[in-house]
């Protein structure tokens, strides 16, 4: 799906908002399909072309913060950025776990809800093989929890309200960031909050247009990630 998004869009400025590569779980075990290759070798040949990629590393691919150089070929990598949008707005561009209160004060607890959300995915998937085998659509079992579990709704809470206060003291127009696997786009107190999302479950990314207004694009096609995904458990359950 996001190879698609790729082949659909283009852009003179690509931001990399984090947990790109998934650092904890190579930690554990090696995973690398030609597929996540693919997605790569694009991005840097955008790169290669003349694209401006900076790369700011999410709590997932940490390792990359440690990076003493701040370009690497055709990538910059930075911990943050200030985007200027063409109308004149400016906005912070950053991964977002330096909001997460879980992140800086109980990581043990930040591992073991990444191994709760990794089952849930699992979990997920063969769910919607079943569903799927029974001509029912594709449902999201991770949304579902966002939209509907108290803890998961108050953490999101949580977290926008120390993004808007952090904005606020800085003077900006705004922030794009991830972190959270909720995308979202909305204005509070003249303080515009936009959340990248995820390619996990959403297919979500923020763009800007022409004119410089920002939005976020949902990539549809929820069924064709689920095709996919049931083929490459089929075929790789090992995966």
């Amino acid at each position: 799906m996001l190879l698609d998004f790729l082949d659909h869009h283009d852009a003179q400025r690509i931001y990399l908002v984090g947990d790109i590569i998934d650092g904890w779980r190579l930690r554990k075990k090696r995973f690398w399909p030609a597929s996540h290759q693919e997605v790569m070798n694009q991005i840097l040949e955008r790169g290669r072309r003349g694209v401006e990629l900076t790369y700011i590393p999410g709590n997932h691919d940490e390792f990359l913060r440690k990076h003493t150089r701040t370009r690497f070929g055709c990538i910059r990598f930075a911990d943050s950025v200030e985007h200027l949008t063409a109308e004149g707005r400016r906005y912070l561009v950053i991964h977002g776990d330096q909001f997460d209160v879980v992140m800086q004060n109980a990581k043990w607890l930040a591992f073991l809800g990444d191994r709760f959300y990794a089952t849930a995915l699992a979990l997920n998937t063969w769910l919607n093989i079943i569903r799927h085998r029974l001509g029912l659509n594709y449902w999201s079992l991770g949304s579902f929890a966002k939209q509907h579990v108290k803890q998961f709704v108050n953490f999101i809470g949580q977290f926008e309200d120390t993004i808007f206060a952090e904005i606020d003291k800085r003077e900006l127009d705004g922030i794009i960031c991830g972190h959270i696997h909720h995308a979202a786009d909305r204005e509070v107190n003249g303080i515009h909050y936009l959340n990248t999302g995820d390619w996990v479950e959403s297919c979500t990314a923020i763009g800007e247009n022409l004119d410089g207004s920002l939005e976020v694009i949902r990539w549809q096609g929820a069924e064709q990630i689920f095709a996919r995904a049931a083929k490459d458990t089929e075929t790789n359950v090992a995966a």
